[in-house]
């Protein structure tokens, strides 16, 4: 799929309500520049033609315009509604998207994703159709439920992460489906559509900010690997 057009859909749809923000998370600062930008100048440095599309709450549009402005965010992108769920969402994003194109999914509040790992996930979902990234598991993992535990096997339990890679026709395809509660992520739309996920190595920084004590570790973070 050599000279395929990329395309990266940054999901902000939150609306901060984990975090006890009074404004979405993705528009906090970390390190004195807000969350958001990193994650779109990530997308950019990997390859600055990728069509950057952003995903936010209608209310929070001429917000982050007023944000661009005042940090003179220069980045060409373009912003789309947000929707009920996030499983909406991305099917508005999907909408900009064109046929026969590689499109990464990513979370508006990682922004700490490396160019090795963007890179690593658009190479596979090129070769493979897809690419996942996850990591192990260091913890020893118990499923509660009401009294009674089970212990786990450590080595088959991996957590997920984005940018969750995919061609887009399969991709599109999948999210013509209805929405089901069983939906968290792009991957588990994309499987129920009957096809078989690919995995590569995630990063231990590549870390999704949904609490207060999230941020200060992604400033030790993005002190660390910068």
């Amino acid at each position: 799929m050599k000279n395929t057009k990329q395309f990266v859909i940054i999901v902000g749809g939150g609306n901060g309500s984990r975090f006890g923000s009074k404004i979405p998370k993705q528009f906090l600062c970390l390190n004195n520049k807000p969350i958001l930008f990193y994650s779109v100048e990530a997308f950019y440095n990997f390859n600055n033609n990728i069509k950057i599309i952003i995903v936010l709450p209608k209310e929070y549009t001429e917000y982050w315009k007023r944000l661009c402005a005042k940090y003179k965010f220069k980045i060409q992108h373009i912003v789309t509604e947000g929707g009920e769920t996030r499983f909406y969402s991305v099917k508005n994003g999907l909408k900009l998207v064109e046929d026969k194109s590689i499109v990464a999914i990513h979370d508006a509040v990682r922004p700490l994703i490396s160019k090795k790992l963007i890179t690593d996930c658009f190479n596979n979902a090129a070769k493979l159709g897809n690419a996942v990234p996850a990591t192990s598991v260091t913890d020893t993992i118990r499923e509660l439920n009401r009294n009674k535990s089970k212990l786990l096997v450590r080595n088959n339990i991996k957590l997920i992460q984005t940018p969750q890679v995919f061609q887009s026709d399969a991709l599109i395809k999948a999210y013509k489906h209805k929405y089901n509660k069983t939906f968290t992520d792009d991957a588990s739309v994309v499987e129920a559509d009957g096809n078989k996920l690919f995995f590569v190595e995630g990063e231990k920084q590549n870390i999704k900010i949904t609490t207060s004590e999230d941020l200060k570790i992604a400033e030790c973070y993005n002190k660390l690997f910068r």
